[in-house]
């Protein structure tokens, strides 16, 4: 069976664990423990360590999906994850513009330690001040280049599956120009 490991990251609140509990064909294995520091004014528990979800395609083929905790003082769970990805989706909550910087330094940690294809989705663009994806490429660091950025509303399957279908195509382009 192949096997692609897909990591989602991202900062604290920007879908991580939902996005995976939306995809996932197995009970989702998570390590959410109450949140203590100042994530608790988002949330009540955080990840501590990863979640894990899996989706199969036919007896031949499964995507297992890993999430990231989102706060930099589990960033060690950053480094485990993405040295055996094949590729990963950074969620960016698009309305909460402080943590654009967490963002970028999550983008910058994984780009050190793989180079692997990336889709950028953007959270919550139903709320008021959501940013465009044109302001968030600039927000992030990007030039004229950069990966595939699109809207995914984490707690709807079918954005989550649209999400992970443009990761594979974009794994699939990356490939063929190489």
């Amino acid at each position: 069976m192949e096997i692609l490991r897909i990591v989602v990251t991202g900062p604290v609140g920007a879908g991580k664990s939902t996005f995976i509990r939306s995809i996932s064909e197995i009970e989702v294995v998570d390590t959410d423990e109450r949140a203590t520091d100042e994530t608790a004014q988002l949330k009540r528990k955080t990840t501590v360590a990863f979640d894990f979800g899996r989706l199969s395609f036919g007896p031949e083929m499964a995507l297992h999906v890993y999430g990231t905790p989102g706060q930099t003082r589990f960033d060690f769970m950053w480094d485990i994850l993405i040295r055996r990805a094949h590729a990963y989706v950074l969620l960016v909550a698009a309305h909460r513009p402080a943590e654009f910087r967490a963002a970028r330094s999550i983008l910058n940690f994984m780009s050190q330690r793989a180079s692997i294809p990336l889709v950028i989705g953007m959270t919550h663009m139903d709320c008021e001040g959501a940013w465009s994806a044109e302001d968030l490429t600039l927000a992030l660091g990007y030039g004229s280049d950069y990966p595939p950025i699109i809207p995914v509303d984490a707690n709807n399957s079918s954005s989550v599956s649209e999400a992970l279908v443009t990761l594979l195509q974009h794994m699939m382009s990356v490939q063929v120009r190489a």
